[in-house]
């Protein structure tokens, strides 16, 4: 399956705020960010003026590197918040939120994003009971993600809840740590989610 190879941090860097896609070196002064908050390349530490198509696309491009998705399951996400009911914007966040490698980030059991869908790839999720090894499924209102019995001794996976813990969980999500099992409890709220995303850009970008 095709996917991003870019250093991770440069693009960070790229979008000069941090997209957590490091882990817990993200939480630590070593993040790229911290150190040189300017694009990478030559001519990165040069100032330049984005047209407002500019802007539309750089915010798609970040908020697809954050959810680590390609440009064709972007655009098929946003024509399903498009043909839902409510603002447009919204419902794409809470679909993005809602894919299951991301509730699985959430809950501790990746340090990254790309770590949990890694962890559902190789059949360590179980959702209501069922194994389910598709990041894109959509979790729904009071789902029961778990880890499977086999994988709940895997030292990357205690590490990684132990750590989310210790940062504590989404308002939407009941973790609990010790059985390694959280409850969907409900889609985030556009307050609950990251003010430095600005879904409105996408929305103007796709009604052209």
């Amino acid at each position: 399956m095709a996917r991003n190879l870019d250093p991770k941090c440069k693009q960070c860097r790229r979008e000069g705020e941090k997209l957590f896609l490091k882990g817990e070196k993200c939480f630590t002064d070593k993040c790229a960010i911290e150190r040189r908050n300017y694009p990478p390349g030559q001519h990165g530490q040069k100032k330049g003026r984005l047209s407002d198509y500019g802007g539309q696309l750089r915010e798609k491009q970040k908020i697809r590197k954050i959810y680590g998705i390609l440009e064709s399951q972007f655009r098929n996400i946003y024509k399903s918040a498009d043909q839902q009911r409510g603002v447009t914007g919204d419902n794409l966040l809470q679909l993005l939120e809602s894919r299951l490698d991301n509730v699985a980030y959430h809950m501790g059991f990746g340090s990254s994003r790309s770590e949990a869908r890694q962890i559902v790839r190789h059949n360590c999720i179980l959702v209501n009971g069922k194994r389910v090894n598709i990041p894109a499924y959509l979790v729904k209102t009071g789902d029961t993600i778990e880890i499977t019995k086999n994988a709940k001794d895997q030292l990357r996976i205690k590490a990684s809840i132990e750590a989310a813990d210790r940062r504590n969980f989404p308002a939407w999500i009941d973790m609990n740590v010790k059985e390694m099992k959280g409850i969907f409890k409900s889609k985030p709220e556009r307050s609950e989610l990251p003010a430095t995303i600005n879904e409105s850009l996408v929305v103007e970008l796709y009604s052209k």
